[in-house]
């Protein structure tokens, strides 16, 4: 299956040249406001920004509902701070390393360093916003919160975690037209870089789960998704007592195994509900839930919208024009499309 993408070549100096070419006023969302990225993780105008601007805020909405991959190149000077306002599934990569694999919740946060090869494969929809922090402006906000400095902002790199304030302010920046208000724009960005400078960041308590036993839990979910699995079950195929299990499976992924069972059950809903006409009650069964009341109380949690309206706005956005392709610039490589293996971890 290919992986459609328009993408620059994976280098420091490509990535640099391609954000300048970016610089348009119609690639933001009012002055200083909130940018519209037209490419991932690249704000337009970012580089006829001042320099002495410390914070940068922009969205990547993608409606698509088909496999793509994308790549970007964090700017030398800036940590990029990832904030998923919707659930998606994703594969995340830094250079060769697998960061993130599988179902991102909403109010995911994400850390990335400056000068880092980043490349995702997106399989469903996705919203984003995306907060460009200088490298210094960041390090003086460590020293006001008294965090020792011990090459501190490092500890930050690939940093993922679950995180309801960063939820609450990246939906606050799209919620009741503030997308426009500067200075609301810069005070939700500084809250949030204060936010995360005053975090303790400490080893995990508990291991990981290792890859293979998360591969061989992640099939098993996903062949008896339909079935009244129970952390008994999961744990007798991972080999492991449930206590054990329970810990390195959270490690592993962000997630309790309860609640990575049901955003499995609502990824397969959606598939159903956006490619058949079966009734909802039937839906329900079919993914493991025993009444549709229960499976409405959970995609309306996870999704913000009820299955009958998901549903409604997935059929109507499929009739919208296609997502606008970047130009051919002079001297830019041409649009690739490209096949990145992928593997399951």
């Amino acid at each position: 299956m290919h992986c459609q993408s328009v993408r620059a070549r994976p280098n420091i100096q490509r990535a640099e040249a391609h954000r300048a070419l970016q610089a348009t006023d119609e690639h933001y969302i009012g002055r200083r406001g909130l940018y519209e990225e037209r490419i991932w993780r690249c704000p337009g105008a970012i580089d006829e920004r001042p320099r002495e601007q410390d914070i940068l805020i922009s969205r990547w909405l993608d409606r698509r509902s088909f496999r793509r991959c994308e790549e970007a190149v964090s700017p030398s000077e800036r940590y990029v701070i990832g904030v998923a306002l919707k659930a998606t599934r994703l594969k995340f990569m830094r250079g060769p390393h697998t960061v993130y694999d599988g179902i991102m919740p909403a109010g995911t946060l994400h850390v990335t360093g400056p000068s880092q090869l980043l490349t995702v494969e997106f399989f469903v929809p996705c919203d984003f916003i995306h907060f460009h922090v200088s490298s210094d402006y960041l390090r003086e906000r460590q020293d006001a919160a008294g965090i020792e400095p011990t090459n501190p902002t490092s500890r930050l790199n690939d940093l993922i975690i679950r995180d309801p304030l960063a939820e609450l302010l990246g939906r606050s920046l799209v919620e009741d037209n503030n997308t426009r208000d500067e200075c609301y724009v810069e005070s939700v960005g500084q809250t949030l870089v204060m936010h995360i400078a005053r975090m303790e960041l400490s080893p995990p308590a508990t291991n990981a789960l290792p890859k293979w036993r998360l591969k061989r839990v992640r099939d098993y979910v996903e062949a008896h998704s339909d079935k009244a699995l129970t952390l008994a079950d999961l744990a007798a195929v991972a080999g492991l007592s449930r206590m054990y299990f329970a810990g390195q499976f959270r490690a592993a992924t962000g997630l309790r195994p309860h609640d990575y069972l049901l955003h499995q059950r609502i990824e397969r809903a959606k598939s159903i509900l956006a490619n058949t006409d079966m009734e909802l009650a039937e839906v329900a069964l079919t993914v493991g839930f025993q009444a549709q009341s229960h499976f409405s109380t959970v995609f309306k949690r996870l999704t913000g919208e009820s299955p009958a309206r998901w549903r409604f706005a997935t059929r109507s956005e499929r009739q919208l024009p296609a997502a606008p392709v970047a130009r051919e610039e002079p001297g830019r490589p041409q649009s690739a499309t490209c096949s990145p293996s992928w593997s399951g971890v």
